[in-house]
């Protein structure tokens, strides 16, 4: 239910551009909002989970989304929709990562690897069947649909877990939240996500963006004084002193940061653009999808041949190409080439995240995998919200003012994405060529 969300809304946006009479590039808010939400409250997830338990507060999480998704589909202004979005997000927050604790917690270790093989399936299902959903949505109902849709599913969800996920014991002694921390973590990431997401579109004011961003800057310097004497901070900074999940973390960062915007360009290219109705975009978009989940069986046996530094330096070249090519698409590019480029890109991309996404835990103590998680987690939410925020930026700037949204206004975002993109590429290259060696089976070099 919330991959499906997020790409069927991606598959709406210029729907609701009209239905809104707003200008399209506004309405990356929809996506930044909810992003951001889910980078501010996933650090207490872990720490709710345990203190109340994971099945009272996966519950609760679902009920939050099930409102902020009513809420949306009875917006009738963009102001109200992000606010619902941002609603949304609270439950999002939750839900996953408790999700993850219930499922660890419930299953024997024998049979944790084939469990979380099983869990990762819905983020391969929604995004694949998220667009063609939306499409037909769109050609036989209005709007709001996209949102209400979750409603039944929800319902149904929440019956299942009330049937079988067995009650947890909350703990009762776990110390005190570290509400300082989760306050300045909480207003650093919002206040460089706020300023990215209106930077040059003349949202607010340039004097209250600086100072937001000085108070941002601040609130964040603050924190990395604190968190090193907080006995269990909302997000462990002292794990970077781990190569591996250290580039793991700034690597799949600039990634997210280039291909986060993808997911906000291209229904614009292809149904503002191109002219093409939300179904026929669907069914080209979900390529991308199709590619991702084609990548899985050949990931493991890459790294295990190639090793982790060449298969990322490898994947993630392929990536930003793959990212910066739908820019040169026009009326002219045959549908065909079109679906080979995204399913191409979607392989690659996938084989790239299963990578970095392994190795982070490759150094990193077991007593700290859950703060190593949530910390990944938050970044992963910050570097995809400021990619739609700096595509937006750029589309901004390709357009001019007053100019359309023609195909030849997408080559410069594409281009930069692909390019912030291939900024990963030092970081790998960085890694020793054994990192990661006695987790993916490959014989370490002599």
């Amino acid at each position: 239910m919330e991959f499906i969300d997020s790409t069927a809304l991606s598959t709406a946006l210029p729907t609701l551009a009209r239905a809104f009479a707003v200008d399209p590039i506004h309405l990356k808010l929809a996506l930044t909002s909810y992003i951001l939400a889910l980078a501010v409250f996933t650090p207490a997830s872990g720490w709710a989970a345990e203190r109340f338990g994971a099945r009272r507060v996966f519950l609760s999480a679902m009920a939050v989304f099930l409102l902020g998704s009513a809420l949306c589909g009875l917006s009738r202004n963009l102001e109200a929709l992000v606010a619902s979005r941002i609603l949304q997000g609270l439950g999002g927050a939750m839900m996953t990562p408790v999700a993850r604790l219930i499922v660890v917690g419930a299953t024997p270790k024998a049979r944790l690897l084939s469990a979380m093989g099983w869990f990762t399936m819905p983020a391969l299902v929604g995004p694949l069947i998220g667009p063609p959903i939306a499409g037909l949505v769109l050609s036989v109902a209005e709007w709001p649909w996209i949102f209400y849709i979750n409603l039944p599913i929800g319902l149904l969800g929440a019956i299942a877990v009330m049937r079988f996920v067995p009650a947890s014991q909350p703990q009762r002694d776990l110390g005190r939240f570290d509400t300082l921390g989760f306050a300045l973590s909480a207003a650093a990431i919002s206040g460089v996500v706020v300023v990215a997401e209106t930077a040059g579109v003349g949202l607010l004011p340039v004097w209250f963006q600086i100072a937001l961003l000085a108070v941002s800057i601040a609130c964040g310097l603050v924190y990395l004084r604190i968190c090193t004497r907080t006995g269990r901070p909302i997000l462990d900074l002292s794990l970077l002193r781990y190569p591996t999940y250290r580039a793991s973390l700034l690597g799949g960062a600039l990634v997210r940061l280039g291909i986060g915007a993808s997911p906000f360009l291209m229904p614009l290219l292809l149904q503002v653009a191109l002219g093409w109705s939300p179904l026929k975009a669907s069914f080209v978009t979900l390529t991308t999808g199709i590619g991702v989940l084609i990548a899985r069986p050949f990931a493991a046996a890459g790294l295990r041949r190639f090793g982790f530094r060449t298969s990322l330096a490898v994947f993630v070249t392929l990536t930003a190409l793959f990212t910066a090519a739908p820019g040169f698409f026009t009326s002219a590019t045959p549908m065909a080439v079109m679906m080979a480029a995204l399913l191409l890109g979607g392989f690659c991309r996938s084989n790239q995240f299963i990578a970095i996404n392994t190795i982070a835990y490759a150094d990193v103590p077991e007593s700290k995998t859950a703060s190593a998680s949530t910390l990944s987690a938050v970044m992963q939410q910050v570097g995809l919200a400021l990619g739609v925020s700096f595509g937006g930026v750029m589309l901004h700037l390709a357009r001019g003012s007053g100019g359309g949204l023609t195909p030849d206004r997408f080559v410069l975002p594409f281009v930069a994405i692909g390019l912030v993109t291939l900024l990963a590429l030092p970081v790998y290259l960085a890694l020793d060529k054994d990192a990661g060696a006695t987790i993916s089976g490959r014989a370490k070099s002599a």
